[in-house]
C-alpha cells in the first residue's frame, strides 16, 4: 500500500458513488403473517409447562410435609460435601 491516500469521493469515482446515491423508497411493504406454529410445538411447550408445575408442586408438598429443617440440612450437607 502506498503512503498516499486516495479519496473515494472525487470526480473520477462516479461509478463507485452513483449506486450509493439512490433515493430512499417510501413504499410500505406489507409483511406476510407468520405461519401458525405446529401442533407438535404446542404439545411440547404445554408438556414442559405441566412438568415444571408438577415439580414445583411436588417440592412445595415435600416442604410442607417435612418442614424447612430437612431442606436446609440437605443444602448444608451438599455444600459440605463439595468442600
Amino acid at each position: 500500500m502506498s503512503g498516499a491516500a486516495i479519496p473515494l469521493a472525487c470526480i473520477g469515482n462516479w461509478p463507485y458513488l452513483n449506486p450509493m446515491v439512490q433515493p430512499i423508497s417510501t413504499q410500505v411493504r406489507m409483511m406476510a403473517a407468520a405461519p401458525r406454529q405446529g401442533r407438535v410445538a404446542s404439545v411440547i411447550v404445554w408438556s414442559a409447562a405441566g412438568l415444571g408445575a408438577v415439580a414445583v408442586l411436588g417440592a412445595a408438598a415435600l416442604w410442607f410435609h417435612y418442614g424447612t429443617t430437612v431442606f436446609f440440612e440437605m443444602i448444608a450437607a451438599g455444600i459440605s460435601a463439595c468442600f
